[in-house]
């Protein structure tokens, strides 16, 4: 197993989380949350389909997962407005995160010659 990962595989996994997208009936069955209460989350601008200006709602990885750990939160008794807070708070982290492998990936460290 190799000690590091590749870099470019983070940008193919990334750009496959974000090319996979369900209805808001597939994200109700995997989440548990009712689409009515998808819906009210969306118009709250919690959500946001990847598709905003059509009828058929659909969703990202990204989304279904601040979906799930969004009602992780309620479940333990936050309000919808801190759960959501909470998550923003967290995706803001691993987004910075990622930009800074990003950017170390585009600038690998030269390795001293021995």
């Amino acid at each position: 197993m190799p000690d590091r990962i590749d870099p470019t595989e983070w940008t193919a996994e990334l750009d496959l989380m974000r090319r996979l997208v369900v209805g808001i009936r597939e994200v109700s069955e995997i989440s548990g949350v009712p689409q009515r209460q998808l819906r009210y989350w969306q118009q709250k601008g919690i959500i946001q389909p990847v598709n905003p200006d059509c009828t058929v709602r659909k969703f990202d990885y990204l989304n279904i997962k601040r979906i799930l750990l969004i009602k992780e939160l309620l479940d333990e008794g936050y309000t919808l407005d801190a759960a959501a807070g909470k998550v923003a708070a967290r995706i803001q982290r691993l987004n910075e995160a990622f930009t800074r492998l990003h950017a170390a990936s585009d600038n690998p460290q030269e390795k001293p010659q021995a």
